[in-house]
């Protein structure tokens, strides 16, 4: 096994090393030759009779594992027991060692104790002792991804730098040689997870038009990478907290912010100092608070308006934190990245996490996303809150779930009421949320198709507890499609725009950028503020908010607009394909389908996804209707080709019926 060395930092050997550390193999050998005062070897003490009579001990092995012998079986014993079992770094190999340099346990037998002699490995680097071979290359590798590659064995000259310092969104931010391996590097940072940080900043931007300043928590820093966008380009409407519980993670955002001219705050306290201290021509100089403690601490210690959550892997275990101090009217965004549990590759740890029962559909992406908005709201609701999903993306390598906080044991019941099962058809991929908590006799009428009835055996499973409420917010998207072209952020934009018309559930991609129009403000007894599209009407009179006329404008908009909700769900067209048949442009399709009388949209979960209030059974008809055959041999079959033709179309649904009723999940 070779350990690769980074390129950023050349390692300076000691000049004494542990003999098991060697360049070849005839290093090895040479050692057998070298008197007993030229290595520390207790089991050495015969050499010379040894060397006298030709035979050579092995330098590595206690002389009661290993006796001395000829040069040919010295070389084989070298070879195939300490060289083929090293572990390489830098062009040195670390043997295998069995000498008694290894404290070892005594094992007691009787009234005698026995100690054995265990066989390890030195490291190069910090001359610790591995006993296992996967185990020392773990450990190297660490060492490697921390940076650290100078040996200890000596004093040696500070290393150089192994930062490397990356630009995204005109912030810079130091890391580590292996900064995309998670859970091994203390500077974790993504590449990959750039568009989710650009949704949550618009979506900070947006409740910062609302009201300001904000106090906002980045409860997972590694690199600080958020916090520092937060603050660089909102400037005075956000105090930032950027919180991580590794104290190498720290460090690293206190460069990170010195990096990007930004004041560190360690101690809250020292704020006013910073304030009364802050020279001339540094008032835009943001300050940012850093903190070193657990997630779960400092958001029951501190109450923040915006709270977001990235661990890795789930973020069950910090919501009830969470919802614990966020403000009235804040917003808590978490990013899951745990999709082998969420997209139904693990499903027993979905059960384990979420206690939620999960099958691979068609449509799992928005089952992942219904699942963690689920989580969210029970979380939301043990703590007396209600929520209002602002946005749901499920995309390759995360869920982000955005909502708005609503106190309230009111809000909290209308959001538990909102999390039902789910009856799913593996057999046509039908699906529907289950009607009241009844028991009924024959839960499989409640499915618009006939598969039970027609198929053998149980043909339905029931998924969730999931979420069954809407997963956008129009306003709210609309206000952040102007905050990402107020900051160029051009890489989501598409994404955004895909999003309104998803939650419209329309193909209609014409949008007005310009400001809010909504946000009239009127100076009438304090500053009222209203913003019709979204939960956030809230008044703001002598510096109070009045939570009661806004949840009563909540309910009343809630039940208004009911009816306005997006269908859940979505269909795929290639998995409702006919084999033999060429389906019609997913554009064209849309086209018919809304020609038919149903609404319809594309859904960013799946680029071939329709999403579309039509039962399947119409779906598949107009599919049919408007799929051309696929012409083999020769074959003259120009008449069915007509859509016109209501009896030709009817031999193609007669000739495909089979297959749409044998399509197995």
């Amino acid at each position: 096994v070779v350990i690769p060395a980074p390129t950023l930092t050349s390692v300076s050997l000691p000049h004494k090393k542990h003999i098991s550390i060697q360049r070849q193999l005839a290093d090895l050998e040479k050692l057998a030759d070298l008197s007993e005062g030229e290595f520390t070897s207790a089991e050495s003490q015969n050499t010379d009779q040894h060397v006298a009579a030709g035979k050579k001990p092995c330098p590595l092995c206690p002389e009661e594992k290993f006796k001395a012998c000829y040069s040919h079986k010295l070389h084989r014993h070298l070879q195939n027991l300490h060289w083929k079992v090293s572990v390489e770094f830098e062009g040195y190999r670390m043997c295998i060692c069995h000498l008694p340099c290894r404290p070892v346990k005594p094992n007691l037998i009787g009234d005698q104790s026995s100690t054995k002699m265990g066989a390890h490995y030195h490291c190069i680097i910090c001359s610790a002792t591995i006993t296992r071979r996967t185990d020392m290359i773990g450990h190297i590798k660490r060492h490697v991804n921390k940076g650290e590659t100078e040996s200890r064995y000596i004093a040696a000259p500070a290393p150089k730098s192994s930062h490397e310092v990356l630009k995204e969104a005109d912030t810079d931010v130091q890391v580590l040689p292996n900064y995309s391996t998670p859970q091994k590097s203390d500077s974790y940072f993504n590449p990959k997870m750039k568009l989710n940080r650009q949704l949550i900043f618009c979506a900070l931007a947006v409740l910062a038009e609302e009201r300001n300043p904000l106090e906002c928590l980045d409860a997972f820093g590694a690199t600080g990478i958020m916090g520092l966008q937060w603050a660089k380009h909102l400037g005075n409407s956000v105090k930032v907290t950027i919180n991580d519980f590794n104290e190498n993670s720290v460090t690293m955002i206190q460069e990170n912010c010195h990096l990007n001219k930004m004041k560190v705050m360690m101690n809250p306290k020292e704020e006013d100092d910073c304030d009364e201290t802050m020279e001339e021509g540094e008032e835009n100089v943001g300050i940012i608070d850093v903190t070193k403690m657990d997630a779960n601490v400092i958001m029951h210690l501190r109450s923040f308006d915006f709270i977001h959550l990235d661990p890795f892997g789930t973020a069950v275990n910090y919501l009830d934190s969470a919802f614990r101090n966020v403000r009235n009217l804040g917003i808590v965004s978490v990013t899951s990245t745990d999709i082998s549990s969420l997209y139904a590759k693990a499903q027993h740890v979905a059960q384990r996490h979420y206690s939620c029962n999960v099958v691979r559909t068609e449509y799992y992406k928005e089952l992942a996303a219904r699942i963690v908005v689920a989580a969210v709201a029970r979380a939301a609701a043990r703590c007396n809150k209600g929520i209002e999903v602002l946005l749901a993306v499920a995309l390759e390598h995360f869920v982000l779930v955005v909502v708005r906080v609503l106190r309230g044991p009111s809000p909290a019941d209308d959001s538990v009421k909102k999390i039902r099962y789910l009856i799913h058809c593996q057999w046509c991929e039908e699906r529907i949320f289950q009607e009241g908590n009844m028991v009924e006799e024959n839960p499989y009428r409640q499915l618009p198709c006939d598969c039970h009835g027609s198929m053998p055996g149980k043909t339905a499973v029931e998924l969730g507890p999931l979420w069954s409420g809407s997963l956008f917010n129009t306003g709210f998207l609309r206000r952040m499609l102007f905050e990402a072209v107020q900051h160029g952020l051009d890489e989501i934009q598409p994404l955004v725009k895909t999003l309104i018309c998803e939650a419209e559930c329309t193909t209609l991609k014409q949008f007005s950028i310009h400001g809010p129009a909504s946000q009239n403000k009127q100076e009438e007894c304090g500053v009222f503020i209203k913003t019709p599209d979204t939960a956030a009407d809230y008044y703001v009179v002598q510096g109070k908010r009045k939570s009661n006329e806004m949840s009563r404008n909540i309910v009343k908009r809630q039940k208004s607009e009911s009816n306005a909700e997006h269908p859940a769900f979505y269909y795929n067209i290639h998995r409702h394909s006919i084999k033999g048949m060429n389906m019609p442009k997913l554009n064209k399709f849309l086209q018919y389908l809304s020609q038919a009388g149903y609404r319809v949209s594309r859904t960013h979960f799946d680029p071939m996804g329709v999403r579309t209030n039509a039962p399947l059974a119409q779906f598949k008809s107009i599919l049919v209707k408007y799929s051309t055959p696929t012409y083999t041999g020769g074959q003259a079959e120009g008449p069915v080709q007509s859509t016109e033709d209501a009896q030709a179309g009817d031999n193609v649904q007669t000739a495909v019926a089979d297959n749409l009723g044998c399509q197995l999940f």
